[in-house]
């Protein structure tokens, strides 16, 4: 049998689309608070707060953001704020010089080009500095209530781990057309934070809890996992031992 032969078929766009809907059952109801986990009060709040959230948990952006936004309520404050002043306002977010200064000049844009506010449209929103597609989608689900996917780094992995992909892929732009063909499109927005859910759950990227997920039985990867468990690595080579000493023999 050649290697081609033996190679698994990729699953039918249909038998996936319906994999993806039995997934989504599951999900919700695990996960039935499901949602973004940052808190804001205005659209611009938002943005700040997930360009703080790069590399930094939730919590922590939680935490400093009250602070800040009391001392900066608004673009235009944080325009004008003294960066060294910014950066130690963030600092313990991580990555505080790039974030501050990303948040001064979308500060800045916002005042010059949208009259202070955050606009709603996707290609505007994507030219802001600091933002991108991952964070422009986050902003139009839930500041503006249109479905849209968040392809972070959960949703990226728990894609390719539940075999949603037709090839393993890291693209965020790949992974996100691809699973608007199996998710209806007023789930877009919930089932991203079901994805990030169920990843900081259970899905860890080092050590999947597939013991416990309650979708394993639809996930590919959980027979990938367990015969890695059962097929132990190549054995090392045999090292002769030395014959036992005539004192132990019994």
């Amino acid at each position: 049998m050649t290697a081609s032969s033996s190679a698994p078929r990729p699953e039918p766009l249909l038998a996936t689309r319906s994999r993806a809907s039995h997934l989504l059952r599951l999900l919700a109801a695990t996960y039935p608070r499901a949602a973004c986990a940052l808190v804001w009060k205005s659209p611009f709040q938002l943005a700040v707060a997930t360009i703080l959230s790069a590399q930094c948990t939730d919590r922590r952006v939680n935490l400093v953001t009250p602070a800040l936004f009391a001392r900066y309520p608004n673009p235009a404050d944080f325009a004008a704020a003294s960066l060294p002043d910014l950066e130690e306002a963030i600092r313990s977010c991580g990555f505080f010089h790039n974030k501050a200064r990303a948040l001064q000049a979308l500060g800045a844009e916002l005042v010059r080009a949208h009259h202070g506010r955050l606009p709603a449209d996707p290609a505007d929103l994507e030219g802001l500095p600091g933002i991108g597609r991952k964070t422009a989608n986050l902003l139009r689900g839930e500041v503006y209530d249109i479905p849209s996917l968040i392809v972070d780094t959960h949703f990226i992995r728990l894609s390719n781990r539940l075999g949603l992909l037709p090839a393993p892929s890291e693209d965020p732009l790949v992974i996100e057309r691809r699973v608007q063909e199996l998710v209806p499109r007023p789930e877009w927005t919930h089932w991203s934070h079901l994805m990030i859910a169920h990843g900081r759950a259970c899905c860890a990227a080092r050590a999947p809890a597939c013991g416990i997920c309650p979708v394993a039985h639809l996930c590919p990867s959980r027979a990938i996992a367990a015969r890695s468990v059962a097929a132990p690595a190549s054995p090392a080579p045999a090292v002769p031992r030395p014959a036992p000493s005539p004192r132990k023999k019994r």
